[in-house]
């Protein structure tokens, strides 16, 4: 691998949408970062309240149940933010600041995509600073029925293995393996939709989910056939959706991961609690600088920026997402 430096976007970020669980119409900004800022999310517009601001780390995952939500001791702050994180993760963006003016994440068309165009319409630069990583020093498991998520040692770079199981005969079992790279992330996973199945929708909407799942949004599972009119793009697209969700989830380790992971019948709350026992045991992992052997891709070099950007005028890579009439709850855990 090539050596890395530490990276952030050229210019603001913009997106507008709904969220898939609230319903309610949201913006979100990418803002350029300082070296060793990390990702931090910024929450505006609070029914009148202070701005709140959480770093990305497992330390603020407040909830799993149906998104990865992220908080602080006041609360909840942001929900449903893994497909921001993964392709922030997945393009190898370090530091971001991303402002968000509502409860959730915009679920857009319910992939990565949308914010994939935006980053890279606004740019990745590099700036002086190293890269840094998380290496995994020895296998770490978590088993829980028939789910089994495991992180090891995998030189390389970043591997991922994901392999789910459905009582359904369109989903049945699906497997995928590969290499993390910003290529392979644009190929393999960014466009994979979330997913659900229509007979949960009455469940869904009666606890308060979903409220903002379209057809535009998410795949419709009614048995053995999608009633969604673009249907699949892939035939395994619901895997590849898993694989998606784990790369966001396992982008609040804090820094990059140098190792393997591994997820059966998993979701949300898997990766989460493998983050967890990973950082309970210092044994098992540890820091390191990109050095010359490790990194992913090269960017221009950036001008300085500011840890939090000044609020731009919105508009800057702007990709907005159609608003809908719900029509069914989605299998997000």
């Amino acid at each position: 691998m090539k050596a890395a430096r530490q990276t952030t976007l050229r210019d603001a970020a913009t997106v507008t949408g709904i969220g898939v669980h609230s319903g309610l119409s949201v913006t979100l900004t990418i803002h350029p970062a300082e070296a060793d800022c990390g990702i931090t999310f910024l929450r505006t517009g609070a029914d009148g309240c202070q701005d709140r601001e959480v770093r990305a780390e497992v330390r603020a995952v407040t909830a799993t149940e149906f998104a990865t939500v992220l908080g602080d001791t006041e609360g909840p702050l942001c929900s449903t933010a893994e497909h921001v994180l993964a392709a922030l993760s997945g393009l190898g963006v370090d530091n971001a600041m991303i402002e968000i003016d509502g409860p959730e994440v915009p679920i857009m068309d319910g992939s990565a995509a949308p914010f994939v165009a935006a980053i890279e319409q606004a740019g990745i630069v590099t700036l002086p600073a190293r890269r840094r990583y998380i290496r995994i020093l020895k296998p770490v498991r978590v088993a829980r029925g028939s789910c089994v998520g495991e992180l090891r040692p995998y030189p390389r770079g970043f591997r991922l293995e994901v392999e789910i199981a459905f009582d359904n005969p369109l989903i049945g079992r699906q497997a995928i393996a590969f290499d993390v790279t910003p290529e392979s992330f644009r190929k393999e996973v960014a466009r994979a939709r979330t997913f659900g199945f229509m007979q949960d929708v009455t469940r869904l909407w009666r606890d308060g989910y979903a409220l903002g799942a379209t057809f535009d949004n998410t795949v419709v599972v009614s048995h053995d056939r999608v009633l969604n009119a673009e249907g699949l793009r892939f035939a395994d697209e619901f895997v590849r959706h898993k694989a998606l969700d784990a790369i966001g989830d396992l982008a609040l380790a804090g820094l990059p991961l140098v190792g393997a992971y591994r997820s059966i019948r998993g979701g949300h709350k898997l990766n989460h609690a493998v983050l967890c026992a990973l950082m309970a045991d210092p044994t098992a992992w540890t820091t390191v600088d990109a050095g010359r052997s490790v990194g992913q891709v090269a960017y221009p070099a950036a001008h300085p920026v500011a840890h939090r950007a000044p609020r731009l005028q919105r508009g800057q890579a702007d990709i907005a997402a159609s608003l809908a009439v719900p029509v069914f709850g989605p299998d997000v855990s």
